[in-house]
């Protein structure tokens, strides 16, 4: 019986840029690339080595007044530690958090998702 060797996949960079487009819009693009739906071979199981770098991020429309009304929640384990962040807020410290918060509620909730949300790159 002979063994099937296969070929190592290859890293793929997938440049998207998100000028003037909602953030919601964009994470559902980004969660598409990083499960690797484009690839023919795409099975959930599998784990593509997608990189996703986002070009002009800071151009990403918020709709509405999210901007200003909407809170990320953030518990840190302890009893009474539910820590309350401002959109706004964050965006200004760290706007990957807020991508990658965004992406992680599309993606599948399995062992594959922390490894898929490292892959977010911002230019």
């Amino acid at each position: 019986m002979e063994k099937i060797k296969t070929k190592l996949q290859e890293k793929e960079e997938i440049e998207i840029d998100a000028k003037n487009k909602p953030l919601g819009r964009l994470a559902t693009l980004i969660a598409y690339y990083l499960q690797g739906k484009h690839k023919p071979n795409y099975a959930p199981y599998i784990d593509f080595p997608v990189y996703v770098k986002i070009k002009n991020w800071n151009n990403i429309v918020f709709t509405g007044k999210k901007f200003d009304t909407k809170y990320i929640y953030k518990h840190t384990g302890y009893l009474g530690h539910l820590r309350k962040y401002s959109l706004k807020e964050l965006w200004k410290k760290d706007p990957l958090k807020v991508i990658q918060k965004a992406v992680s509620g599309m993606l599948p909730k399995n062992k594959l998702r922390k490894r898929r949300l490292k892959r977010i790159i911002l230019e």
